[in-house]
């Protein structure tokens, strides 16, 4: 099966619970169309360089994911249609790297400066 990477960000005010809730959801639908998710991984709230509806922050989400076209086509189509998100980024990719995203080692590497001190 194709593999897959998707990024959404959902409304500022959500809870980290509830923005966690939409990953596990937007899993659930894939699996249901026989698809997998791989990996998830949820950034937390950043700022945007541009509002979007009224908002100045959103939280953002990561899944990797190996589905048929149909199942990622549908959870698309479910993404769009829902309230709280706000915008969604499908790729398709050849193949999953090792290890965490770009985005949470950035954060590991502040973790590590910080501890240098």
């Amino acid at each position: 099966m194709p593999l897959y990477e998707h990024v959404f960000i959902a409304r500022q005010d959500l809870s980290n619970a509830q923005a966690e809730g939409l990953i596990e959801h937007f899993g659930t639908v894939l699996k249901d169309n026989g698809g997998d998710v791989v990996m998830s991984e949820y950034w937390g709230v950043k700022t945007m360089a541009y509002k979007i509806n009224k908002n100045r922050k959103g939280h953002y989400a990561y899944m990797r994911t190996d589905a048929p076209a149909t199942a990622v086509q549908e959870m698309e189509r479910l993404m769009r249609l829902h309230d709280d998100v706000m915008r969604v980024m499908t790729i398709k990719v050849d193949a999953h790297p090792e290890g965490p995203s770009v985005q949470m080692q950035k954060r590991d590497e502040r973790e590590q400066r910080r501890e240098r001190r």
